[in-house]
């Protein structure tokens, strides 16, 4: 962590232009929860690694974290989250996991990657064994399910994209496993399925602008200019209304779907954008960045809420997909002469 008392502070982000009145969270009838009575619970983890990516399944009774080791972890948050408390998935990697996606259809099952092994693996969360495990010729980077949990994207270092499908087995037995596409990679730095599943937005660290495409024809939808140092971070809204965009600017663009157009920016930020999370109910987003601080922000009038501070920069931050409550983690770095690194998990909200 930082030895300078003006970095330790993080200061509030200033507030834009009040909005509309029929904007405001009174008149759509809506109480807000009160983000300044939350504490953020900070989990250290006792281990040097960095914890690089935190994410809930699809009923949030299940919280997973990768990064400190070649073991997925996985807790109930409802009972505990020491580390001990933990079940532990291992065995598949031969190095280090990178990133972690929970299928969305089913809340037993997900799939883990490692960029140093170049192997994406699949799991159920009843089982201590793996279900398969897939080499490939690239490191992923991230992944993520298409809506009916039957398809996944994943990019890699190279900044390409590709695809799996959930077929039935080549000797015909009736067990499904999960096959490379004959889809030609694409370029994308990060990616992500539409609600409906047809059709994927792709962003690019070095390109300004956003690309939406039709799946699975792969032909080009939409190409709105997003940004000016590159997209590096998009989120869906839950009610299909906006795309949020994060650049290296700083900004978040705020889409509206129905005509592609930007309905409005947030520059509460003054750091580059690492990830975007909208609530459950869409009505708030989560943004990480390569600050301590997480900034959450109201979705339709684009108004900073609060700032959460944190003990390091979070490369993802998550919603739990049923309350308000963010995950975001990180390492903390020592001071000169001091301990050595540890990884963290954080979360900041309602109890869970």
């Amino acid at each position: 962590m930082s030895t300078s008392k003006d970095e330790d502070e993080v200061p509030p982000p200033q507030r834009p232009p009040s909005p509309p009145p029929h904007m405001a969270f009174a008149a759509r009838g809506l109480i807000p929860p009160n983000f300044a009575s939350f504490k953020p619970r900070d989990y250290r983890m006792q281990q040097s690694h960095p914890v690089t990516h935190v994410a809930w399944s699809c009923d949030g009774k299940k919280f997973a974290a990768v990064g400190l080791d070649k073991s997925t972890r996985v807790w109930n948050p409802e009972k505990s989250m020491e580390l001990r408390a933990a079940t532990l998935y291992s065995g598949a990697h031969s190095d280090d996991v990178d990133y972690i996606s929970w299928n969305p259809a089913h809340p037993e099952l997900f799939c883990t990657s490692s960029q140093k092994d170049r192997r994406i693996v699949f799991w159920d969360a009843r089982q201590s064994r793996s279900v398969q495990s897939v080499s490939l010729k690239v490191s992923p980077q991230q992944t993520s399910y298409a809506p009916d949990g039957r398809t996944l994207l994943y990019t890699s270092a190279g900044h390409q994209l590709w695809f799996m499908t959930l077929n039935p087995g080549a000797d015909g037995s009736t067990k499904e496993q999960w096959q490379m596409s004959d889809k030609e990679p694409m370029t994308g730095s990060t990616a992500m399925f539409n609600h409906t599943g047809d059709g994927v937005i792709i962003t690019h660290h070095s390109e300004h602008s956003i690309r939406v495409i039709d799946y699975p024809s792969m032909a080009v939808r939409e190409t709105p200019a997003a940004h000016v140092g590159g997209c590096v971070a998009v989120a869906l809204d839950p009610r299909g209304r906006y795309l949020a965009s994060g650049g290296i600017d700083s900004i978040v663009n705020m889409f509206d779907l129905s005509e592609w157009i930007c309905a409005r920016t947030i520059t509460s930020c003054e750091h580059a954008i690492n990830a975007l999370s909208f609530s459950h109910d869409g009505e708030f987003l989560a943004i990480a960045n390569t600050g301590n601080y997480i900034d959450i922000c109201a979705t339709e009038t684009g108004i900073p809420l609060h700032r959460v501070p944190a003990l390091a920069s979070s490369p993802t931050v998550a919603w739990h997909p049923s309350k308000y409550t963010i995950a975001y983690c990180g390492q903390i770095k020592p001071r000169e002469g001091g301990p050595p690194p540890v990884g963290v998990i954080s979360m900041f909200g309602v109890d869970t």
